[in-house]
């Protein structure tokens, strides 16, 4: 983990949840390193919907997909570590109509995302489902 996901970590924890800058927007997304194999605690912005969480491999609008999302193509399962206790899930990608109706879900919550999506261009900003698994 960088320096600043150490410390959005430990700031979550700490205050159950609320990070500065993000909120309670955010969750932390425990994944499997794609090529590592080695467990990864990863502070994403998150949506709930349902059940579920939907996530949004913005990268703040790089040209890469950050690599949680690549480690989560690798390896679905996954955790989502919540204010309330944590949920093992199972990352779906999302595709057209549905990626994009999900992906204005994260514009409606902060502008900056339409601005991710013009700077990551060409590429385009994947969003995925966390669905609860059992």
């Amino acid at each position: 983990m960088s320096a600043w996901d150490d410390r959005v970590v430990a700031e979550f924890r700490a205050n159950g949840g609320g990070v500065r800058g993000f909120g309670s927007g955010l969750v932390l997304l425990h994944s499997t390193g794609a090529r590592s194999g080695e467990r990864r605690v990863s502070p994403v912005a998150a949506v709930q919907e349902g059940g579920s969480w939907l996530v949004c491999a913005s990268a703040a609008g790089a040209k890469r997909s950050p690599g949680w999302y690549f480690n989560l193509l690798a390896h679905p399962d996954a955790a989502v570590e919540t204010p309330h206790g944590s949920v093992d899930v199972h990352a779906v990608e999302l595709e057209g109509a549905e990626r994009d109706a999900a992906f204005a879900r994260f514009v409606d919550r902060s502008p900056a995302f339409r601005q991710y999506e013009h700077d990551a261009a060409p590429r385009i900003i994947p969003v995925l489902r966390l669905e609860p698994r059992g």
